[in-house]
Order: structure tokens, then sequence, then C-alpha cells
């Protein structure tokens, strides 16, 4: 075309559509996600350090002797520690974890750690998966997460069963970071959906806090289940705008990575057999080398081509497009062209649109990913907000009040959440009721009206079983345990 027209017709094109795509980018920062967000309180807020530091504990082989303890300590007491499984332990189904009864806040944790780089099994988990390959309660979510939550809950139900049981006054808090964050999502919402497994636990005890969240289930999920899953990004991370196209690509930089359950499968399995461990990296650093300097490059300039020509509302109408779980907190402690950390300030909403969709071009982008910056920066946060409230000295009883008002504040906002995502026509949501009846946590009778009037209810949609989502994604090898499926067997 370009020959017959006697200009460079194609190749204007695409210089344009790059040179759009960047400076969209450029100009882009992290300010502008939470601009129009409301102001974190201390009350909804408190549990994010402390249980940033309940994830910092699981990487320690031993917490009576700590090796990497922060300067305020983890604030775990080792005798409340109910189990800590490890890769041993796990099997490289699920990431390690730690369960945690804590007295002083009436609260049973079970906190789940973030992607080991030298762990292939935790690369398995993270790119086991593709666009609408996993459905779940009405929406979309992220195959080798689900069934990694799925695997963690039927292996551990009796034991937080019993917890719950034990301690009726306390809440069931899942936490995670980076994979684990998308693991505990994920684990809470099969929670919710199948509260019979944990002796009818009452929806308002369940709640989640999801730290450096992984994109792991559709718009309407996210938005659905904001009422008890919480998000927390750090200002420039990468993670929650990773989209899932972008996996793509990172899951073509590891395509000559084996499965580690199928080791045989692998297409360089011949040549990992004979190498030493030493050759093996030398080896992958190599093609990932080779990788970067050939088909990296073309793949980012067609995704950006694709991203120019694709707009925003098209993306939110796609049911299998994957986003950052629930309510979603960003902490912000950097502020565009200018030098240094400021104060962090801490924002939160159910945005439907607009929820981190832009990667940040910062080269803090991954440093602020890792767990011990977001506990640092959420600790000042935390202080800067009692600080604050100690100064204005709000008495007992007004204290009281505002907790109330911040819940109902909370309730409406989730209802606004959910209404906005109808008018926005985004698949499988719904626009509660206009008359107060709305009540997400215990309407049961409402899943029965919406699926004879064919409306979408604020529960399952067509719910599955617990029997049947643990056939679906589980089997049992010789030995007895619990193994997950094959991919390819496993049933869409």
């Amino acid at each position: 075309m370009s020959l017959i027209c006697g200009l460079p017709v194609l190749e204007c094109v695409y210089c344009l559509a790059c040179t759009r795509w960047v400076w969209k980018r450029c100009l882009h920062n992290a300010t502008h996600d939470s601009q129009n967000w409301g102001m974190s309180t201390a009350e909804e807020f408190e549990p994010v350090p402390r249980l940033c530091r309940y994830l910092l504990a699981v990487y320690e082989d031993d917490l009576r002797h700590p090796v990497w303890e922060p300067p305020s300590g983890y604030g775990i007491d080792p005798d409340w520690v109910i189990m800590k499984r490890d890769y041993s332990d796990t099997l490289g189904h699920a990431p390690p974890f730690l369960l945690y009864v804590d007295h002083d806040h009436a609260d049973v944790v079970l906190a789940i750690r973030g992607l080991n780089l030298g762990k292939e099994s935790d690369y398995a988990v993270l790119l086991d998966n593709g666009l609408g390959r996993r459905k779940f309660d009405g929406g979309y979510v992220h195959n080798g997460l689900m069934k990694a939550a799925v695997w963690v809950l039927e292996r551990e139900c009796d034991v937080l069963r019993g917890l719950v049981e034990k301690y009726p006054n306390y809440t069931l808090t899942f936490a995670g970071h980076s994979l684990g964050s998308g693991v505990a999502a994920l684990l809470t919402a099969v929670v919710v959906q199948n509260r019979d497994r944990l002796a009818n636990i009452e929806r308002k005890r369940i709640r989640c806090y999801a730290m450096a969240p992984a994109r792991c289930m559709s718009l309407n999920l996210a938005v659905r289940y904001a009422d008890v899953i919480n998000s927390i990004v750090l200002q420039d991370d990468f993670l929650p705008r990773t989209a899932t196209p972008l996996e793509d690509i990172f899951k073509s930089v590891f395509w000559y990575v084996p499965n580690p359950e199928t080791p045989t499968k692998g297409p360089l399995y011949g040549i990992y057999d004979k190498r030493s461990l030493k050759m093996k990296i030398v080896f992958q650093l190599a093609l990932t080398l080779v990788f970067l300097l050939d088909s990296l490059p073309c793949l980012l300039c067609l995704r950006c081509m694709r991203d120019t020509f694709i707009p925003e509302d098209r993306m939110l109408k796609d049911p299998r497009r994957l986003y950052a779980p629930g309510r979603l907190y960003h902490i912000v402690e950097r502020k565009p062209f200018r030098c240094g950390r400021y104060p962090p300030v801490v924002k939160t909403a159910v945005p439907v649109d607009g929820r981190f969709e832009h990667i940040v071009l910062s080269c803090n982008a991954t440093k602020d990913h890792a767990v011990i910056w977001i506990e640092r920066e959420s600790q000042k946060a935390l202080e800067l907000m009692l600080e604050k409230e100690e100064a204005t000295e709000i008495p007992a009883k007004q204290k009281m009040e505002r907790q109330e008002n911040l819940a109902r504040d909370h309730s409406q906002e989730h209802k606004a959440a959910l209404k906005r995502a109808a008018t926005l026509s985004v698949p499988h949501a719904y626009s509660p009721s206009e008359y107060g009846t709305f009540n997400p946590q215990e309407d049961e009778s409402e899943q029965s009206d919406a699926s004879s009037s064919g409306r979408a209810p604020s529960g399952s949609l067509n719910k599955e079983s617990w029997d049947q989502l643990v056939k679906r994604l589980l089997d049992k090898d010789k030995s007895g345990n619990i193994v997950l499926k094959d991919q390819q067997s496993d049933d869409r």
C-alpha cells in the first residue's frame, strides 16, 4: 500500500498510534487514578500495617528466632500460631501460608505470602490462565489462583471451621501479598459462597486484605465483593495495573520453563534433565535475553497499537477482562514532577471505571510492589491519621457514631458502584433495589427470584456446590493426597 500511494501510510499510522500511546503513558501518573476518591479513616485502615507484618512473618523459618524481623517486630505471639505451611507442605499447589489467632484484635488470620522468584511452581500458578477460561459466580476468575484457593480451603477447612466455632465473636481474615493476594481474594469469594463449610459463618465476619493485588476477577465480581474484599495499592505498583493480555506477554518469556507437576511435558525437558543447575540458569538467561531482544519489542508495539484503538467502554463490557478485587485503598506518597516523598495519604473508593487501567511509567513501579514498603508507608499513614484524630480530641461517643456512619457510607457507596456497573452495561452486573431491600449479606431469597425473572442476582448465578467445584478443580493421587487436576483434563 505504501508503494502504490507513494507515501508510507502504514508506517505513519503505526508511528502515530505508538506516539499517542507513549504520550498518554508519560502524562499519566498514579495520582490521577485516585484523584476523585474519598479519604480513608484510621478505623478502617488500622488492620493494614498489622497484616503486612503478619505477611512478612510467613517468610521466617522460625518465628521464635526471627532473622528478617522489622524494627517494630512482627507483633506475633508464636504460641498463637496454629500452623505454618511451607513449600514442602503445599507441594507447589499454593504459596506458603500461616494461620494465626490474634486474640488482641479478636481475629483469625490466614496470611499467604507472595511470589517466590525462585520457585517454578509459583510461576505455574500465576501463568495458568487464559482469557475467559474459568467461570465463577456469574463472572470470570483467574484459573490458577482459583485452583490454589480451592486447594487451600479443601485442605484446611476442618481447622478453620474449628476456630470459627471456638471463637464465635472473632472475625475471619484472609490476607495476601502479590500472588498470595489473588489466592486470598478468591479464597474469600469461595468461602462467602460456601459459608456452610465453615459453620455458617456470617458474611460480615469475613474479610480480606489484598496487598499489591493481582487482577484476579471480572469487574462484576470485583464490585459485588467490595463489602468483604479490600485491595491496598502503594502509589505506582505495577501488578494491579497489569491486564491479562500483558500477562500473556510475560508468559511468553517463561515459555521454556517445564511444568513442575508434569516435568516430562516441558519443551526443554531433555536439556534440563542432562544439565547441572548452573547450566540450567545460564541456559534460561540466554533464552530470556534472546526473547527480549527479538520478540518482546514486537509484542509491545502490537499491544500499544491495540490499546490505542480500543475504547475504554468496550473494555468494561468484556466479561473476561480481570480487575483488582473489591474496595480499593490507594496510598499516595509522591507528587508528579516533584522530588522526594511526602507524608502519605490514603484514598479509598469502589470504582467501576478507571480501576487502575494504565501502567505508570515510573522507576518505583516495582519498588512499590514490595510488602515491606507497603508496611512502612501504611504505618506512617496510619500514625498521621491517629495524630490528626488525637489533635481534634473526638469524644468516645462521637467515635462510635462515626464508625456507624462509616459503615453506612460504605454500604451506600457499594450500592452506588453496583448501580453504576449496571448503568455502564457491565456483563452480569445488577442494580440493587430502590426500595431498600438490598442486603448482600443475608438475602438468599433474592437469588431464586432473580433467576426466575432472568435478572442477575446478588448471589451466585447457577450456584455451583462445593463438591462440584472440588470435583472440577481437584483430584486425589494414589496416596490419597489432594492435588490439582492437570490442565489438559481441566474442564472449563
